[in-house]
């Protein structure tokens, strides 16, 4: 992709990532790809690079930045953060300019010499309130640990009211474009919200307290820039709203979200039966419900329904005195992630012998979602009063719904 101006004197120089379909491992799907942004920053008296590029994609910001002119007069390395989608290409990047000092907050210094070694490189930590004066523009740095690393900073240019705040306020969205008023932007939010839902969600508290810090701070700011995705120009106060919703729980306005999210996987059908009667009732009683089978379905796309959702309800047969496996990675990083605010209920059949239910509603309650029913257990294959059962569970959660 070409070098695009994001203000005067300052250019993303990153790359875009068309065909990666997994991040974090298998932890999170990447339907429609991801990009890697840096962003080059010219001040008349000195140039500064804020953030790499995951390693593969080194060569591109190169050619991005020789076309912006000499690579050993960058005088700043500026890394955000330490992970290696962002800092994958310093190592060559520091070969090509050895001259470059290197500015990160204090938790960084160490990790990055444990993941590229000792190079010699002149660190400097930096803490909130410290800057950075390039001639013309000012890099203020504003500390933000666990948003989403210990180690994790905003680079702010007030002089473009421009925030460079890496992961934060980020999407996974490979495109040809480069601004939120270039894309759909019911796409755009849906794929902000699936990263918030995967990545932010343990951190809602620190979240919400970083974004009242700066508004105390007074930095006015009329663009930014992550490090994954578009490039928030129009209107960036649409993902600060956003994030002030997630964090707090307070559903995204304009975007009918699900208020019930039923998910089960299935052996020979009777599970589904039962989840089905219970997606029927709650539709009867006017919840706006959805309902996955987790066996066809990816858990991080469902996380990401549940990020605005009221309740979860999970379903599994038992296989081995247990839930069947395919409901462990949601459940398991539904405890990592502990969404909050929401209630839930577990259902299931079994054959000879029960264990899923129990096992459900202990893995619900450790993610913090509160129990409401210690759950329906039906044997063998659902007879109508079993379905009855199924529908008075419903009711039971509409139940509890209407006393939150």
């Amino acid at each position: 992709m070409a070098i695009v101006e994001v203000k005067p004197g300052v250019h993303w120089v990153g790359a875009v990532d068309w065909n990666v379909r997994q991040f974090h491992g298998a932890t999170y799907s990447t339907h429609r790809g991801t990009t890697y942004n840096a962003y080059f920053v010219q001040g008349s008296k000195y140039r500064a690079l804020v953030d790499t590029v995951h390693a593969p994609f080194t060569e591109v910001l190169v050619s991005h930045l020789k076309n912006l002119g000499d690579l050993s007069k960058i005088d700043y390395v500026v890394i955000n953060h330490v992970e290696m989608d962002h800092t994958g290409a310093l190592p060559h990047i520091m070969e090509l300019c050895p001259k470059a000092k290197v500015y990160c907050s204090q938790r960084a210094v160490e990790p990055l010499k444990q993941h590229f070694g000792d190079l010699g490189w002149d660190i400097t930590p930096v803490k909130t309130g410290d800057t950075l004066d390039l001639g013309g523009k000012t890099i203020h740095f504003i500390e933000a640990p666990m948003l989403h690393w210990p180690d994790s900073m905003f680079s702010f240019i007030p002089e473009d009211k421009l925030l460079l705040p890496n992961d934060a306020f980020g999407q996974h969205l490979a495109s040809s474009q480069r601004f939120d008023d270039e894309v759909d932007n019911a796409i755009l939010m849906d794929e902000a919200a699936k990263y918030y839902a995967n990545i932010l969600l343990p951190f809602n508290a620190l979240v919400a307290r970083k974004i009242k810090e700066i508004v105390d701070m007074g930095i006015e700011f009329d663009t930014i820039a992550p490090s994954h995705g578009v490039i928030w120009r129009k209107d960036p106060g649409q993902i600060i709203k956003a994030y002030q919703n997630w964090s707090t729980g307070v559903e995204t306005p304009g975007r009918v979200s699900p208020e019930v999210v039923v998910v089960f996987d299935t052996m020979w059908n009777s599970t589904e039966i039962m989840a089905e009667a219970i997606t029927d009732e709650l539709s009867a009683l006017g919840y706006n419900v959805n309902l996955y089978n987790i066996g066809r379905t990816d858990y991080s796309d469902i996380i990401r329904e549940i990020l605005e959702a009221k309740a979860v309800v999970v379903g599994s047969p038992t296989m081995n005195n247990a839930m069947l496996p395919s409901l462990s990675s949601l459940l398991d990083a539904l405890k990592g992630l502990r969404p909050q605010g929401k209630i839930g209920v577990a259902f299931g059949s079994h054959g000879w012998k029960g264990g899923a239910v129990p096992q459900l509603t202990s893995l619900l309650s450790e993610a913090g979602i509160k129990v409401i029913d210690p759950g329906l257990a039906i044997q063998w294959v659902p007879s109508e009063t079993d379905i009855e059962a199924s529908r008075d569970l419903a009711r039971k959660l509409d139940q509890a719904l209407k006393d939150l």
